[in-house]
Parts: structure tokens; C-alpha cells; sequence
């Protein structure tokens, strides 16, 4: 049974940090290709930062560069997703997503709200 288990969100105040941290469990996860998206109220999903299957390359939404960076540990079947200096404009559900050719399995999300 494939599963991808988003934690880490949460409230913080503008200009804080969080680790959001992805679990993957019933399929090859060092042969996937992750990323990050998010999801505003009202406005579309948006793909914030992705990492390639070993690791080595990585790509980022404009928006989040310099803040954002997304690692994996493909030992522990994890990706992670550190930010940093962050914007009420980061507000958003965020999911977890993995991609190998055409196969891609969805996390259920995780919340993070920045406001004072």
C-alpha cells in the first residue's frame, strides 16, 4: 500500500522557519523523483520545489528561492522541505508528491499558516 505522509506544519509568525518532512512507504521511493507543491485558498496547486531520485538536482518555484530548500534521505524514505524567512504569502496546504515515468502517488497535506 502505497502511502506518502506529510508532517511538520503548523502556525508561525513571519520570518520563521519550519521543516516539513514527507514519509514514504510501499514503493521504490530512491527511484522517484519528489517535490513539494502547494495549494492557497482559491488558488491553484503550484509546484514549489522538486529533488531528482539520487538527490543531485534540485529546482525551486521563483518565489521560494534563497528560502526554501528540499533534501531527501533516501535511506529513511523521506523527503524534507526546509523554510526559512517565510511570508504570510506562504500560507498554503502543502503535499508531497512523487513521480517516476508516468506513475505518481500524492500525500493528504499539511498545513501551514504564517501570520502574526
Amino acid at each position: 500500500q502505497v502511502q506518502l505522509v506529510e508532517s511538520g506544519g503548523g502556525l508561525v509568525q513571519p520570518g520563521g522557519s519550519l521543516r516539513l518532512s514527507c514519509a514514504a512507504s510501499g514503493f521504490i521511493f530512491s527511484n522517484y523523483a519528489m517535490r513539494w507543491y502547494r495549494q492557497a485558498p482559491g488558488k491553484s496547486r503550484e509546484l514549489v520545489a522538486g529533488i531528482s531520485s539520487g538527490g543531485g538536482s534540485t529546482n525551486y518555484a521563483d518565489s521560494v528561492k534563497g528560502r526554501f530548500t528540499i533534501s531527501r534521505d533516501n535511506a529513511k524514505n523521506t523527503v524534507y522541505l526546509q523554510m526559512n524567512s517565510l511570508k504570510p504569502e506562504d500560507t498554503a496546504v502543502y503535499y508531497c508528491n512523487a513521480v517516476w515515468w508516468n506513475v505518481g502517488y500524492w500525500g493528504q497535506g499539511t498545513q501551514v499558516t504564517v501570520s502574526s
